[in-house]
Order: structure tokens, then sequence, then C-alpha cells
């Protein structure tokens, strides 16, 4: 699978994961996404959502982008 492959599915995965949490209580979706992303997602998938983040986070649902901040970036590979 190709790293541009992988990209368009990691932010497919966090988008559908702020889709579900825009309909919580607003104070608490973007801690929602950063813990479900934190507890679920394996390091190599938060590295590569920091990429994402890091190259400008195209196409990243803003509820994604306001919880990075709340996301525990691995350590580099």
């Amino acid at each position: 699978m190709s790293h541009e492959h992988t990209a368009e599915k990691l932010v497919r995965m966090a988008n559908q994961i702020a889709s579900f949490f825009a309909s919580q209580p607003e104070a608490t979706r973007v801690d929602g996404v950063a813990t479900h992303i934190n507890r679920f997602w394996e390091p190599r998938m938060r590295r590569q959502l920091f990429e994402i983040l890091d190259a400008g986070g195209d196409g990243l649902d803003p509820l994604v982008l306001d919880a990075a901040k709340l996301i525990n970036r691995p350590e580099p590979a």
C-alpha cells in the first residue's frame, strides 16, 4: 500500500471519529477525538497522522485539527 493511500485512509478514519464526536456536547468533542485516537491508534498510525498535520493537515476535519494538541505524538521511528 502506498504512503499516499495510507494517508488518505488515515484522514478518512480521523474524520469519521470527528464526525461521531461532532454530535456530542461541544465541551467534550475535542477531548473525545483525542482520547479515542490516543487509546485506539497504535504509535505508527499516530506518527503518520502527525506527518499529515505537520504538512498542513490537508483534508482533516477542523475537529481533528483542534484535537491534535491533545494527541500523544509518538517518538520518531
